[in-house]
């Protein structure tokens, strides 16, 4: 697959919480950087998301007594899974994994910082209303298809690849550069998803031939 100047590779969540030994790690998250490092060199454009909650965050499930990890709750956007305690704002498990070296990123993307809305979306949080400015980043600089490598596969990767194909924006996820939870069937659920939505799966191979 030929990579194009106004493509983008978004990197989304490779953060220390999310890696093995993390407070909600992804089985070994942490070999998708190896491929995160292989195919970057090949795009011009580079965005790096960050998990970035304040303490007592509304999606914890120290937060709701009585609840335990991984309950669902609803809210006022719908279902909520409550997850434990993570990436919260200024705590090492919030910083990027020492291994992930992309000094070439243009731009950290925040999310999850309002504390009554969980953002998995690197495009628009899970009231599916509040935006996160990467439309508008993307737009204002000319930039179009989206390529996505991170954590979690079927969580914040999926759900951002979700967005920008209901955005109107061409998504590529690049599987063996991700790694999944697969929470209750959610890689199947979502690649139903993708199925439906147009999102596509390559291999990294086929951005290095």
């Amino acid at each position: 697959m030929q990579i194009l100047p106004q493509d983008v590779l978004i990197v989304v969540d490779v953060q220390n919480d999310f890696c093995p030994g993390g407070a909600l790690a992804v089985a070994d998250g942490d070999a998708a950087i190896d491929a995160i490092h292989r195919i970057a060199p090949r795009f011009q454009h580079i965005v790096l998301t960050q998990d970035w909650h304040p303490a007592g965050h509304s999606s914890f499930a120290s937060a709701h007594p009585g609840k335990r990890l991984f309950d669902q709750i609803e809210t006022s956007y719908g279902a909520q899974t409550l997850w434990p305690d993570h990436c919260v704002q200024g705590a090492r498990g919030a910083e990027f994994h020492p291994a992930l070296h992309l000094p070439q990123a243009e731009l950290i993307l925040r999310k999850g910082f309002h504390p009554h809305v969980d953002s998995y979306s690197a495009f628009l949080e899970n009231d599916h209303v509040t935006r996160t400015g990467l439309e508008g980043y993307l737009d204002e600089r000319n930039l179009g298809r989206v390529f996505f490598a991170g954590l979690a596969y079927d969580f914040c990767v999926g759900f951002s690849a979700l967005d920008a194909r209901g955005l109107g924006i061409e998504a590529v996820i690049v599987r063996d550069a991700c790694r999944a939870i697969d929470l209750d069937g959610s890689v199947a659920k979502i690649e139903a998803r993708f199925a439906q939505a147009g999102v596509a799966l390559i291999r990294s191979a086929e951005l290095l031939g």
